[in-house]
């Protein structure tokens, strides 16, 4: 099962919560129980060729998604 994140409208609270992605309505908050819960648009990251992660939306203009703090550049 994914770890997706969602807001909760009641205690504005930010949580990452292991759930079926077809079953998370209902879910509750981890935080104050509320039902009210928005799923929020993740990024995830992936292993690029050379071994360096690289973010889903194409990188954070390092050229490979470093970020610039590697030995790289």
């Amino acid at each position: 099962m994914p770890i997706y994140e969602f807001h909760c409208e009641k205690c504005k609270q930010d949580s990452e919560i292991l759930v079926r992605s077809s079953d998370w309505k209902g879910t509750e908050c981890p935080h104050c129980g509320s039902t009210k819960l928005t799923k929020k648009l993740s990024v995830f990251a992936s292993a690029g060729g050379d071994g360096h992660s690289m973010p889903a939306s194409g990188g954070n203009g390092g050229g490979h998604g470093c970020g610039g703090g590697c030995q790289c550049h």
